[in-house]
């Protein structure tokens, strides 16, 4: 078994492109998104931390110097004991910044799961098709209605629960690197509340491309969705991780 703390590193060359000297440069999806000014995950042997490559170089040392006495963030309602502070000092007096956690948990290879529906995954001929189906017809409201409005939005490789000829739920995948996958759920409206996103999740976990891969899934432990999918899937928690980015302009503070 990978100690916990190597797979937080591992999550955190998965979660990101980084510099040479291991700054956050951008997020690793697909768009390429801006990064977070500050990351810190950690587990019960210690914490990981990552800082944005704009960071000056003097804030970034302060910052460092009082993370190496933060505990570890450990538990569901751990905390960062200087976050305060972490975010006084990344601010910049004109975008206000705000930190959000999430809880970070491993997925098994080839999870077992039982469920009411067909498994389709993006690199089988039916995933072709399926693909081939949905650019001539477009996206299904269920998916368009949570973001999906076109071909490139599904995040290979996935692996889609179908019900009656149509995407209940979709495993996908939101980060992927030499080491690691990040987990991506979404579930159409009408199909929530049948544990068709663990069974698309026990899927992606057996997809040939991620077997050489650590596989994560980091969600809010406000996400009552997700923690169901976790509980049900009996999930392994590895620990908890903070973000510190600008406030989304019109966003409330979490």
């Amino acid at each position: 078994m990978t100690p916990d703390i190597e797979l937080l590193e591992v999550d955190a060359r998965t979660l990101f492109l980084l510099s040479h000297d291991e700054r956050i440069d951008r997020e690793n999806d697909p768009d390429r998104s801006p990064g977070p000014a500050f990351w810190m995950a950690g587990c019960g042997s210690g914490n990981v931390l990552r800082l944005r490559t704009d960071i000056a170089d003097e804030i970034a040392a302060k910052i460092e110097t009082l993370a190496e006495s933060e505990p570890p963030l450990a538990g569901v309602e751990s905390r960062p004991q200087h976050l305060d502070r972490y975010l006084d000092m990344l601010g910049d007096g004109v975008a206000p910044m705000q930190a959000t956690q999430e809880l970070i948990y491993e997925l098994p290879h080839v999870l077992a799961c039982k469920g009411g529906a067909t498994l389709i995954a993006s690199d089988s001929p039916e995933g072709q098709d399926l693909v081939q189906a949905l650019s001539r017809r477009g996206m299904p409201e269920g998916l368009s209605s949570l973001g999906f409005r076109q071909i490139e939005d599904l995040w290979p490789p996935w692996c889609a629960a179908m019900v009656d000829g149509e995407i209940a739920s979709l495993a996908f995948t939101t980060r992927l690197s030499a080491v690691g996958a990040e987990l991506g759920l979404a579930t159409a409206k009408s199909f929530r509340g049948r544990g068709l996103a663990a069974a698309a999740t026990a899927g992606w976990t057996g997809l040939p491309v991620l077997h050489s891969r650590a596989l994560l899934y980091s969600t809010s432990r406000t996400n009552l969705s997700s923690q169901r999918v976790v509980a049900r899937l009996g999930l392994r928690f590895i620990g908890t991780s903070f973000r510190i980015a600008p406030l989304a302009p019109g966003a409330e503070p979490p």
